[in-house]
Formats: C-alpha cells, sequence, structure tokens
C-alpha cells in the first residue's frame, strides 16, 4: 500500500483543526464575559432564544476535540515518524501537572469575583488529570486502552446512581471523578469542581488509540476513510440512543410548537459531566472534520492562522483570557454597568463581532510565537507545554 502523504513531524490537519477549537473557545469566552445576563444552563434551558442555544452549541465541540486531539498527540509524541517508540509518560506527567498549576494560578486570577473566597477548578484541571492518567494508562496494551475508553465514554452512566454524602469516604475524589459539586473548603476558600474527570479520561483514552491512523504507514486514503467511518458510526449511534431516549442522556426529548425547538429539545445535552449523547455528536462532528481537513489540504491565510492557533494553544489560551480580562474592565470603566451590577452585550450578535475582534487581535500574537516556539523548541524545552 503506497502512502500518498504521510504525516509530517507535526500535522498540519490536527493543528487546524485545535487552532479551530481555539477559535470557537474565543466565542464561548465572549459570551461568557460579556453575556452572563443570560444563562443558558446545563443542559441548556427551553426559554433560550434559538441564536443563543445555537451559539453555545456550537462551542460545545471544544473540550471533547481537544482532550481527543490531546491523546492523538500524546500518541504522536511516543511514535514519531522516523525514530523508536519513546515514553510519553514523562512528558504527560509533566504537562498534566503545569496545565493544573495554570487553573490553579492563572486562570483562577481571570475568573475570581470574589477574592479569595471562591477557587473553580474547571476545564484546564482536568484536562491536566486526563494527561496525568494517560501518563500511566499508555503503559497498558494498546487494545485495552481502546476497550477502556470506549467504556468510559458510553458507560459511565451507570455510575451516577452512587450518591456519596459530603464529609464521607470517597466524597472528594467521587467528585472529581463524575459528579460536580463543591469539593470541601480550606480556611474561608471554598473549593468547587465543574468539570469531572473521568469521562474526559475516555475521551483522551479514545484519542491515544486513534494515533495509529497518523502512523507513517497508514495511507492517507485509508486515513480519511477510517475518519468518515468513524465519525459517521458516531453520529448513527447518537441518532438511535438518543431518537429512542435509550441511554446516554437523562433528560428526555420531545416534540414541541415549532421545528427549531424540536431540534433543539433533540440535541440538549449535558456537559457537566459529558454525557455520552454530547460525546458521540461533538467526537463524530470532530471526526468529519478531520477527514475534511485531511482531503481540503489549504495555504491561503485561513489555515495559516488556524495552523499558528492550533499550533501554541495554551499560549494563546493564557493570553486571550487577560486580553478579555482588560476588555470587560476597560468597557465597564467606560460605560459603567449596563446589565445589572456587570456590563453586558445587548445581542447575540454582539457575541459573534466580539470574537471575530478578538480573534484578529490574536493573529499576530499567534503567527509570531508559533514561529519562536519552532525555531527555539530544542534549545528550550519549556516551549513545548504551550
Amino acid at each position: 500500500m503506497t502512502n500518498e502523504n504521510p504525516p509530517a513531524a507535526r500535522v498540519a490537519s490536527i493543528d487546524v483543526l485545535r487552532g479551530l477549537v481555539i477559535l470557537l473557545m474565543m466565542l464561548d469566552h465572549v459570551r461568557e464575559r460579556f453575556y452572563m445576563h443570560t444563562r443558558t444552563g446545563d443542559p441548556m434551558f427551553d426559554a433560550i432564544d434559538a441564536d443563543l442555544y445555537f451559539t453555545r452549541y456550537l462551542t460545545h465541540l471544544c473540550a471533547p476535540v481537544f482532550i481527543f486531539l490531546a491523546g492523538l498527540s500524546a500518541w504522536l509524541h511516543a511514535h514519531p515518524g522516523e525514530g523508536r517508540y519513546r515514553s510519553p509518560s514523562p512528558f504527560l506527567f509533566k504537562r498534566g501537572l503545569v496545565i493544573i498549576m495554570i487553573e490553579l494560578v492563572l486562570y483562577y486570577l481571570v475568573w475570581v469575583d470574589s477574592f479569595p473566597s471562591f477557587l473553580f477548578l474547571q476545564v484546564l484541571f482536568a484536562i491536566g488529570l486526563c494527561m496525568i492518567g494517560l501518563s500511566l494508562a499508555c503503559r497498558l496494551p494498546y487494545w485495552l486502552i481502546g476497550a477502556l475508553g470506549v467504556l468510559i465514554a458510553l458507560g459511565h452512566h451507570a455510575l451516577e446512581p452512587i450518591d456519596l454524602e459530603p464529609g464521607g469516604i470517597g466524597y472528594v475524589l467521587w467528585t472529581i471523578l463524575l459528579e460536580p459539586n463543591e469539593l470541601g473548603r480550606i480556611g474561608g476558600l471554598t473549593i468547587s469542581l465543574s468539570y469531572p474527570a473521568l469521562p474526559w479520561f475516555g475521551v483522551i483514552l479514545l484519542g491515544y488509540f486513534a494515533g495509529p491512523l497518523y502512523a507513517a504507514s497508514t495511507s492517507a486514503r485509508t486515513r480519511r476513510k477510517a475518519l468518515i467511518g468513524l465519525g459517521v458510526g458516531c453520529l448513527a449511534l447518537m441518532l438511535v440512543l438518543r431518537g429512542f431516549n435509550l441511554w446516554g442522556e437523562a433528560l428526555p426529548w420531545s416534540v414541541q410548537e415549532s421545528a427549531v425547538r424540536t431540534v433543539m429539545s433533540f440535541l440538549n445535552f449535558t456537559k457537566y459531566p459529558p454525557s455520552t449523547n454530547y460525546l458521540l455528536i461533538t467526537l463524530g462532528t470532530g471526526l468529519l472534520l478531520l477527514a475534511w481537513l485531511e482531503s481540503n489540504r489549504g495555504q491561503g491565510r485561513l489555515w495559516g492562522a488556524a495552523k499558528d492557533f492550533g499550533s501554541v494553544p495554551m499560549f494563546i489560551y493564557v493570553v486571550h483570557l487577560y486580553v478579555l480580562l482588560a476588555a470587560y474592565w476597560t468597557l465597564f470603566l467606560a460605560f459603567g454597568p449596563t446589565h445589572g451590577e456587570r456590563f453586558g452585550l445587548n445581542g447575540v450578535a454582539w457575541i459573534w463581532v466580539g470574537a471575530a475582534a478578538l480573534a484578529l487581535a490574536h493573529c499576530p500574537v499567534a503567527s509570531a510565537f508559533a514561529a519562536y516556539k519552532h525555531r527555539e523548541k530544542r534549545n528550550r524545552p519549556w516551549l513545548s507545554y504551550f
């Protein structure tokens, strides 16, 4: 079998998809920063307008696709195209710790409203734990990694009836794994967790298991066919499970007063923790996007910008949060509170305008740092964490 386009040291389609995820994440963070006066809920409230619903829904792709790609990238790190296998365990363990520290320090300072009363452990905490978990799990037989990933992603709902009381044995561990809740208090600091790690651990295992699709011995045609088949399979399984309300989501869907509202009810999946149907629709979409990017390699500005964003995701993640924070307080000081005690935008369209402006402002920053990282990473290993 001939290899039409063997993956390079960095796979462009993976970087581009990760970059698109970063752009969608900017959209979500603009919404969170400037549209807090209208809550979306989890699952989303039926009463919110369709434009806000689908704006929020589009950003559901971010966490599962990013974590899946983290697992896929870990496999690529362990299997360099021209070299022998190298254990990804040390890198994954250290990177997991770094990401958790970013969550505890940099991320906390951005979102805290009542310093120092509350500490919310969110997506970076979950990603860090998943990387640390993968640093151990990658030593397992390859087939077992895939089996565990499927079992966790599809079957974690079976554990939901377990309910541990605060202060009881195992409560903290169970909250970290599956049930978003308050972990406890240290002095006057209340620690809460919104991203239980177990379902996300299943996702990063699946990403690692998918790694051989990008092996040098796998042809581009075979890779595309496999990605399309897996993506369609995920979406088909979601349609069956959700269509008959069989499994994968606690809140059943129902026919509403309009076709749009019925679609909203059908697609209304839980994110905290991610339901099986949530994972199927987002990962299925992500796999199809990977297949499309694989067959539509571009050289335009949009492709290049997305590739730059995707090659330095943690750097852009941290920087854009502080840019958003500065923008918020600048507008607050200029116009004062417009929605209760906060400054907020007056329509969903402005969320998109704000996200576009934020992305454009970061393009030269991402391009410059990506060039610096790729030029200097051999001499400065710390750059690999960004």
